[in-house]
Formats: C-alpha cells, structure tokens, sequence
C-alpha cells in the first residue's frame, strides 16, 4: 500500500481575527454561518462585493476564540487590508500571519494512522480540528488532512513524517481540492462569479438564514427565485499545455461567446488535467464545451461527490 503524501502548502496563507467582537464582525462580512461555527470547528466560505461577486472563497478555522481564514497567499494581504476597512469600532484585530504557520497537505489510506503515530492526535469527524498546542490537525475528510503548524516547530513535524509519508508538491494537493469539488477564488477570478456558481452552497459555504453580509441580497435573489444559469463542474482535459484559472470556455451553445470560465486546475497523474469551471448549465448537459476556443479540447466531465443540482 502506497504511503499518503506530504505536501507544503506554501501557496496558501493564514488571516487571523482576534477580539471579543471578532465572531460578530465576521458573521456580517461573509457568506458562511460565523456564528455557527463551533471552537474547534472548521467550514468554506465567501468575501463578496455588494454586487455579490467573490472576491476570494476560503476555508475558515475556529480555534478557540481566535479565527484563521486560509486563502491563496496572494490574496491575504489585499483581503485582509479590505476587510479591515470595516472593523471600525468593532473590538477586532485582523493579522496576516502567513510567515507564522506553516500550512502542510498529508492524504492517503494511510494519513490517520501517520498522523496518529507521529503526532498523536487525530479529529473524530471531517471539518473538526484537534490540536497539540503547537500544530492544529484538521480533519477535512477520511483521507485527507492539513497540518497548521508553528514556523519554528514546522522542521520537527517534517521530519517526523518523512519516514511515514512521501513528498508530494502543492500541485498534488491542489489536484485534491479539485476532485473534492472545492474552489479557491484567485486573483484572476476575483469578481467573476457569485458563491452559488462555484457550488459553495453546496459544500457548507453560503448560510440563507443568517443576518445580512455584502452581496446577501443578490446571493439569496439567486437562491429562493431559481435563476442560476451557471454551475462549477469537475472536467478533464486532454491538452499538452496547462489550463489556467481565468482561461475561457467556449461552446457551440453560445457560439463566439465564452460559455465558462476554468476557475482552478492541475496535472493529473494519468496524464491531461483536471480542472474545476464553471459553466453555463445547457452547455454541460449537451456535452459540448472547449477549451480557449470551439477548436479547442472538449472537456471531458467527471463525477463530483457531491449531487450539483441540473437548474
């Protein structure tokens, strides 16, 4: 049996906020439930515009009182310094500490029982988070996990599961997320889709009973009135270069008129890649949808593990 894989995260980074109001605050800022969320919990979300359009989708961790938002690093510091633009009043600090965790990926048959071994402690239930002190063990499902660990105590664990695990880069990792349905939102897709479209309602990302956020309004018309045209899908593409977050799809349904958008992608180890886009919904149930051009690669649709909704 093959060891899980060990995989620096270093392309993602770390938000904390801290303070007695920082559950409110954030509760009113993003899509996801806040004040839902248990301590030692941890579930996706969104940070939208007014207009309901995405300007990153995250995963978001409680540990006690303190919250940690893991995005793609290239947005923290934006994000963090426009959500920061809000907490005015409110008893709030917002912080990049991307230098002061280091973030690992360990997936496999085998990732709870190296983790158990080396570290000691593994959550019970996915999106449940157990803890050393020095490293946050979360649990995303039965075989994939990420280590949040203290930069100064980063080497101990590498070492420690070197024996156990096999080196991966963050492109294995990210081929992961794909197959697992869930988006990262980069700066090349920033304000291209509202949350719905690249299916976070339908992994726990996006609450329709909460108080008011920006973009609540156009999210939930898009909920309660059925008017989604468009939805994220898992495809494969044969194709010698690489697709990339921002590439257009394209369609005979709409002609010259892009049909989608390549939202995330990353070499499969069969060869081609996959990728996760979000497309008109026609376009997929007739098949037809290409990469770049109507001459390009059709997109080979695979199966989600979750149900994506036909209208």
């Amino acid at each position: 049996m093959n060891p899980p894989i060990l995989a620096e995260l270093s392309h993602f980074g770390l938000l904390e906020f801290s303070g007695e109001d920082a559950q409110s605050f954030l509760n009113g800022q993003l899509s996801c439930d806040v004040g839902g969320l248990s301590p030692w919990q941890a579930q996706y979300g969104s940070y939208s515009t007014p207009q309901g359009r995405m300007l990153a989708s995250f995963l978001l961790l409680r540990a006690a009182d303190t919250y940690y938002m893991q995005l793609p690093r290239s947005l923290c510091e934006p994000i963090r310094k426009r959500i920061a633009m809000f907490i005015l009043r409110s008893k709030v600090k917002a912080a990049d500490v991307s230098d002061v965790w280091i973030l690992f990926g360990i997936a496999g048959t085998n990732a709870a029982q190296a983790i158990k071994k080396k570290i000691g402690q593994v959550p019970p239930a996915p999106m449940e988070i157990a803890t050393t002190g020095t490293v946050f063990i979360l649990k995303l499902d039965a075989t994939r996990f990420q280590l949040i660990v203290a930069a100064d105590h980063a080497p101990q664990i590498s070492n420690a599961l070197a024996d156990e695990t096999t080196l991966a880069s963050h492109a294995a990792w990210d081929l992961l997320d794909i197959r697992a349905g869930v988006p990262f939102i980069t700066p090349e897709t920033q304000e291209q889709f509202v949350p719905q479209m690249t299916n976070l309602d339908l992994i726990g990302g996006v609450s329709f009973s909460k108080g008011c956020y920006p973009g609540q309004e156009i999210v939930a018309r898009m909920h309660y009135r059925g008017k989604l045209k468009q939805r994220m899908y898992l495809a494969r593409i044969d194709a010698a270069d690489p697709p990339h977050a921002g590439d257009k799809v394209f369609s005979s349904t709409l002609g010259e008129q892009a049909a989608g958008t390549i939202v995330n992608a990353a070499p499969a180890p069969e060869g081609g890649y996959d990728a996760l886009a979000v497309l008109q919904i026609k376009s997929v149930a007739i098949g037809d949808a290409h990469w770049k051009s109507l001459a390009g690669p059709l997109l080979q649709f695979k199966q989600l593990p979750y149900e994506v909704p036909s209208a």
